[in-house]
C-alpha cells in the first residue's frame, strides 16, 4: 500500500515539475512582434539600444533608413513601415496639408535639433559680402526655418509669413542669393557657396562639427514646431506596442545617447521646459 501511496505522489510530483517546465518554455519563447520604424541619418544609431532594450520585450524593433524626408510619412501609409521618427511638428503638418491627408498622427516627442550656419570661407555671418550666396533646405519647412533663422541674425527681413520661402524677403540689404537644395545636400554646398544653414542630423552625417559653426539657431518658446515626433497611423494610435516603444524611448538612457550622437548638440524635448 506504501509502494503505490509513493508511486502516485512521484507521478503527480513529475507531472508538476513538466507543467513547471513547459511553462518557463512558453515564457521564453513569447511571441515577438515585429514593428518596422524609419530614420534619417543619425538618428539610428540613437535607436539602436532602444531597441536592444525592447528586445528584452519581445519586440524587434526594425530601423529603416532613409535619405528623403519626403518618403517615411507616405511609406507608414502604405503600410511599409509602421512607425517613422524623422520629422518636426511644423514638417509633419505641411506634409499633411500638401498630400490633403490626415490619416497620421504624432504619438510620442523625441528632440529638438538647433539648426546651424557653417562656411568654409568665413568666421561669422556678419562677414557675408554683398552677392554672396547661401545655402538652404529646399522642403518648405527646413526652408522656411532657415530663413527665420537668418532674419534672427539680422541677415534678412521677411514678411509676416509662417512658412516663408525666399519670396517672403522684403528686405536683402546685402544683395545675398539663396540657393535652395535639398537637405541632404546642404553640407556638400559648402564647397560652392559662402555658407550653407545645415539641419542637425544631415551635418553629423557630413562630420561637421557643431563647435565649429557659425551661427546657431536658439531654442525658445517659439521652437515648440521644430519638435521631433514619432509618427503612426491615427488608427493605430492606441497600440499597445507602440506604447512601449515611446515609453522605451523617453528614457535618462536615451538622453545619454543623444547627448554622445549628437555631440552635445541636440536636446531632448519629450519633457523639455520651454
Amino acid at each position: 500500500m506504501k509502494k503505490k501511496s509513493f508511486a502516485v505522489a512521484g507521478a503527480a510530483l513529475l507531472a508538476t515539475v513538466l507543467l513547471a517546465a513547459c511553462g518557463s518554455k512558453s515564457a521564453d519563447t513569447a511571441k515577438t512582434t515585429t514593428v518596422k520604424l524609419g530614420v534619417i541619418g543619425s538618428d539610428a544609431d540613437v535607436w539602436k539600444p532602444v531597441a536592444k532594450r525592447l528586445a528584452k520585450q519581445h519586440i524587434n524593433l526594425k530601423l529603416v533608413q532613409f535619405t528623403d524626408y519626403n518618403k517615411p510619412n507616405q511609406a507608414v501609409l502604405d503600410g511599409d513601415l509602421d512607425l517613422n521618427a524623422m520629422q518636426h511638428y511644423d514638417f509633419f503638418n505641411n506634409w499633411e496639408k500638401s498630400h490633403h491627408d490626415s490619416s497620421l498622427t504624432a504619438i510620442g516627442n523625441t528632440y529638438i535639433g538647433p539648426l546651424r550656419v557653417y562656411s568654409n570661407k568665413i568666421k561669422s555671418l556678419k562677414d557675408l559680402k554683398k552677392g554672396d550666396t547661401v545655402a538652404v533646405p529646399n522642403d518648405p519647412t527646413n526652408e522656411g526655418r532657415a530663413l527665420i533663422l537668418l532674419e534672427t541674425a539680422g541677415i534678412l527681413k521677411l514678411d509676416d509669413s509662417k512658412t516663408p520661402t525666399t519670396r517672403d524677403i522684403k528686405s536683402n540689404p546685402k544683395k545675398l542669393k539663396f540657393s535652395a537644395v535639398d537637405a541632404s545636400q546642404t553640407a556638400r554646398s559648402l564647397s560652392s557657396t559662402t555658407a550653407s544653414v545645415v539641419n542637425n542630423d544631415m551635418a553629423l552625417n557630413a562630420k561637421l562639427k557643431p563647435a565649429d559653426a557659425i551661427y546657431v539657431e536658439k531654442i525658445n518658446a517659439k521652437s515648440k514646431p521644430w519638435v521631433n515626433i514619432i509618427v503612426a497611423k491615427k488608427s493605430e494610435k492606441n497600440k499597445a506596442v507602440y506604447k512601449k516603444i515611446v515609453k522605451a524611448y523617453q528614457t535618462e538612457a536615451t538622453k545619454k545617447q543623444i547627448k554622445k550622437i549628437y555631440d552635445g548638440s541636440t536636446i531632448a524635448a519629450w519633457d523639455y521646459k520651454f
